[in-house]
């Protein structure tokens, strides 16, 4: 039994040297070991870190597993991995180290990074704070050679109470620069970067660099000049400051940069580079913008010979450019020059205490004090058109600074001297009476006064003189107002009593052609039946006429062809007549007595039957009947002849006969 127990107590007491000695030491996979060499070897004669075995702390770090130590040689110091969430960035403190050279704030980068403590320190690697930033991930780091520090904390071994103040005093600095975040311009992340963001648009911003490292400015230069922009150099290209080494070998040096970033994403060491917020310049429609730079190298004037107020110099130099920017948004860096905005637009400037337009320009002007002829003071307000041509904006500002000093240091007393002396030409009445003569004259006279000043007057508008109304000579003014007033206001009653006459003569023609107009049916049917009527009648007397000309043309023809007729049947009766007395004297003298008086009335008679049964002589008459009027006239002749013939011997019978033929014919 004591055997036993004896045994127990050695395996306890072997169990708990070699426990107490780390023969064995155990390191977790999450975890890394720090071995801390306690003697067997010569002590360390400067530094921290023992590279060459001495006693100390040793460069390298224990991985996860069992490790073997010679006993109560070695202590291990078992400690987390160093991680850094997402979004975040750890900052670097060397204990150890080559010294900082003079004006270097920051440990130079090293190739061979910080995970190797020993390749570190032999490549020459410095103590302090360093330009190196660790990004999202989990690191073996050796935290008794490198204080790392994170959001939430800070990783490190056995400090003493001044390296952890300066340690604590680096977080702080890092908080207040939000150092563990990257820098976001243009999402909503950069608004919490800092307080003082604009407030209209916390994405419309630009980040204006500041460097804290590297090589001081001459004392003439206020912003660094860009270096570093070429992507195809890879030595020099630095990207947007995130690549320190790059920057430096670019020939960067500190202070406010005048590159700055634009929207985007940036993993900048803060106690390298810090970043305020300017808003981007806008140059509305309507404007230009004259940029005077307070960066650059001196340039050549190409302002022109006649020009002696200032020099305007090319695009990138200092001073006044000589072109201005155009409407539009830009990525200008404030700290380094600023842009002036001149309107090219026509603005109005107001003599006027009143009216202020949105401009400002003429927030210091009032009206006019002006001394007529006739010892009247009134106040004249007025308004001006001006315009400036982009061209010649440069001019004005390197002339005037800007357009409110422009107004009130120039255009205010030369326009109201001007107007002082028209008013002491005048008296109050023609200064009313005239204002447009005035105004007109104006225009023209002050044109080439403001082209001095590589202005464009557009107009002058004068309004209407008034009296203060706290001041006697304001009372008086209102008084002639008045009484010119009133007479207008007579006049314009003489000329209403004439308009009211004449409407009323108006009015009377008005009724007089309503009532017009109420008959004026009845008298249009009226005048369209006389019309009518008118027209009827004219056509009857057309058609009579007409119906005469072709009775005549009948008639005419009618008597023609009668004539014509009665001429052939007289010739024609005429002959049978001759011959039929030839016959008859003939008989006459072949007959004699009783006998031959007998015959002849037989054959007359039996001719004269013939004749009216054959109906070639009508009973009554026709047309006329004359002596050559047919057979039954010679019928009858000859019947009468035969009668006659009884009373008158033969001769007188022929005469008888000879005288009923020369007789003219009757119709």
């Amino acid at each position: 039994m004591t055997v036993l127990i004896a045994i127990a107590i050695a395996v306890v007491v072997i169990v708990a040297l070699i426990f107490i000695s780390n023969v064995f030491v155990y390191i977790p996979n999450d975890r890394v070991g720090i071995v801390e060499r306690l003697w067997g070897a010569p002590s360390l004669t400067r530094g921290l870190i023992a590279l060459n075995g001495e006693v100390g702390f040793q460069p390298h770090v224990l991985r996860g597993g069992l490790h073997y130590f010679f006993p109560f040689q070695y202590r291990v110091h078992k400690v987390d991995l160093v991680t850094i969430p997402q979004g975040e960035l750890g900052y670097i403190f060397a204990r150890d180290g080559h010294e900082l050279v003079d004006g270097q704030t920051l440990g130079a980068i090293v190739d061979t990074g910080i995970e190797d403590a020993s390749a570190f320190l032999k490549a020459g690697g410095q103590k302090g704070p360093q330009r190196m930033i660790l990004r999202e991930g989990t690191h073996a780091i050796n935290v008794a050679q490198f204080a790392i520090i994170t959001a939430s904390r800070v990783h490190g071994l056995l400090f003493s109470d001044e390296e952890k103040n300066t340690v604590d005093h680096m977080g702080q600095v890092l908080r207040e620069r939000n150092g563990f975040t990257p820098v976001v311009i243009g999402g909503l992340a950069s608004s919490t970067d800092r307080t003082d963001r604009p407030d209209d648009d916390p994405r419309d911003v630009l980040g204006v660099v500041t460097i804290h490292d590297g090589p001081v400015l001459p004392p003439d230069e206020i912003v660094a000049p860009r270096v570093g922009e070429d992507p195809a150099n890879k030595a020099t290209f630095h990207n947007n400051f995130q690549n320190i080494n790059a920057f430096l070998r670019a020939g960067g040096r500190r202070g406010r940069q005048h590159q700055v970033l634009v929207e985007g994403t940036y993993y900048l060491n803060r106690l390298f580079a810090t970043v305020e917020f300017i808003r981007k310049t806008t140059v509305p429609v309507g404007s230009v913008g004259v940029v005077v730079s307070y960066f650059g190298q001196a340039g050549t004037d190409r302002s022109g010979d006649g020009y002696s107020h200032g020099e305007l110099v090319d695009t990138g130099c200092r001073g006044v450019w000589k072109e201005p920017l155009l409407p539009g948004k830009y990525a200008f860096n404030t700290f380094a020059g600023k842009i002036q905005l001149v309107p090219t637009t026509n603005f109005i400037l107001k003599w006027s205490q009143e009216v202020t337009h949105a401009h400002k320009y003429d927030e210091n002007l009032t009206e006019v004090a002006l001394i007529t002829k006739d010892a009247f003071e009134p106040l004249m307000p007025l308004s001006v058109v001006v315009h400036i041509d982009y061209r010649k904006a440069p001019l004005v500002v390197q002339r005037f600074g800007d357009i409110k000093r422009l107004v009130d240091q120039t255009l205010d007393p030369m326009v109201s001297a001007y107007f002082k002396n028209i008013g002491q030409t005048k008296t109050l009445i023609e200064l009313l009476q005239e204002r447009s003569a005035i105004q007109e004259r104006a225009g023209t006279d002050m044109q080439e006064r403001f082209a001095a000043y590589n202005l464009d007057l557009q107009e002058v508008l004068i309004g209407t003189p008034h009296g203060s109304p706290d001041a006697t000579s304001g009372q008086r003014i209102d008084t002639i107002l008045n009484q010119l007033r009133d007479r207008q206001v007579a006049k314009e009653q003489m000329e209403t009593f004439d308009q009211q006459q004449q409407a009323a003569i108006k009015e009377r023609s008005l009724r007089e052609a309503q009532a017009r107009n109420q008959i004026q049916a009845e008298l249009t049917k009226s005048e369209i039946n006389v019309k009518i009527k008118t027209n009827e009648g004219d056509a009857a007397i057309a058609a009579a006429t007409k119906e005469a000309q072709v009775i005549n043309i009948n008639a005419d023809a009618e008597r023609k062809r009668q004539i014509a007729v009665g001429e052939g049947q007289a010739a024609a009766t005429e002959a049978v007549g001759k011959a039929e007395a030839s016959a008859i004297r003939a008989k006459a003298e072949a007959l004699t007595g009783e006998g031959a008086r007998m015959q002849l009335i037989n054959d007359l008679g039996k001719q004269f039957a013939d004749a009216l049964r054959e109906g070639q002589i009508a009973i009554v008459p026709k047309i006329a009947l004359g002596t050559d009027g047919g057979n039954a006239l010679s019928t009858l002749a000859q019947l009468a002849n035969a009668f006659m013939a009884e009373k008158l011997d033969a001769d007188n019978a022929e005469n008888w006969q000879s005288w009923i033929n020369e007789q003219p014919k009757h119709e």
